[in-house]
């Protein structure tokens, strides 16, 4: 059929963020393309688990609903999608670079040779010339992602072999409700046709989730530190800043790569992507690579006593200064302020 296909994760019966993040790129894809959008839903428990995703556009669910396809465990749910694809031979298939679409995503393109691209950043639809064979393709989607450590951007097509298959970030693509009244159709899959009783020898008998301490996504005000903060120290008075006024602590991968902060902290194209109201960067030079994962902040400030700062020319408020004589009067005045 040639559609898009977006592989849902589901927890408890709710589907990720980056599933519907994806079902909001791939309704943009397949519009481009005039095809439809199908979501592919594995678990137990499902029922009314497609009114969550036509919302965001997509026109078929696809359900596998049995008690031993949850929680995620690998055979199964290679199955489904191996043969699901080979029956709907979609053009495109999504997941997210999670735990799970980091597991499943190879094993799946490795059983159909379709090729994979990982950790995509962004997703475009557009054409390719074969200038060594004079052949051109059309409407090829442009798998883009950075590479070598993060200091180039590369875009990556795959012209013949089918589908074109790509894991996507969490928080790299925006989570839009395409519309309320949006209602597609539902297919539900009979499991014993694509999984086999010896896919099941898995089986999990006890798991244990915990949950990320670090919320920079869902902050409203985030605070990130750069190599230029110094020290570990210095990151302690941006979480003392932090907790003045509400905020979340982000680091550059500079400062990650000199141990200033952890890794679950990094924002940027090898980290996370946010888009808070406020973003206040202390210390940050600005790359590409940073900037590309906190540009869409509605607003930024950039404390730095380089003018020339690249981070510059986007913040809409620039500090000149260091880092270490603005945060502690930040800190006072906020206080003052408060009380």
């Amino acid at each position: 059929m040639n559609n898009i296909f977006v592989y849902c994760e589901v927890e408890g019966g709710v589907i990720a963020d980056v599933s519907l993040e994806l079902c909001t790129k791939g309704r943009k894809l397949a519009d481009q393309l005039h095809c439809q959008l199908e979501a592919v839903v594995i678990g137990a428990n499902l029922s009314g688990v497609e009114k969550q995703l036509y919302p965001y556009g997509v026109d078929v669910v696809n359900i596998a609903d049995d008690p031993r396809l949850e929680p995620y465990t690998t055979l199964p749910h290679t199955s489904v999608m191996i043969q699901l694809i080979r029956e709907e031979q979609p053009q495109i298939a999504l997941m997210g670079a999670t735990t799970i679409g980091r597991d499943l995503g190879p094993r799946v393109s490795s059983a159909l040779h379709s090729g994979l691209t990982a950790d995509c950043t962004s997703l475009e639809i557009g054409d390719h010339e074969d200038k060594k064979n004079e052949k051109v393709y059309k409407d090829l989607l442009y798998q883009i992602r950075p590479a070598f450590g993060g200091n180039i951007i590369a875009t990556i097509v795959n012209p013949d072999c089918r589908p074109q298959m790509a894991t996507v970030r969490e928080g790299v693509m925006k989570k839009e409700i395409l519309s309320k009244h949006y209602v597609g159709t539902v297919k539900n899959l009979e499991v014993s046709r694509y999984v086999n009783d010896s896919d099941f020898v898995v089986s999990v008998i006890e798991r244990h989730m915990e949950k990320s301490k670090v919320n920079l996504k869902g902050s409203s005000i985030v605070i990130t530190g750069g190599y230029g903060v110094g020290s570990r120290e210095g990151f302690d008075q941006l979480f003392e800043l932090a907790s003045v006024i509400g905020a979340e602590v982000g680091a550059s991968r500079a400062a990650v790569d000199a141990g200033f902060a952890d890794h679950d902290r990094q924002i940027g194209q090898t980290g996370v992507t946010v888009r808070p109201k406020l973003y206040i960067a202390f210390g940050v030079s600005g790359q590409v690579q940073h900037v590309a994962g906190m540009q869409e902040s509605s607003m930024i400030i950039s404390v730095n006593n380089d003018p020339k700062a690249p981070i510059n020319a986007i913040a809409d408020y620039v500090i000149q200064g260091d880092v270490n004589d603005v945060v502690p009067k930040m800190i006072k005045y906020y206080k003052k302020n408060t009380k």
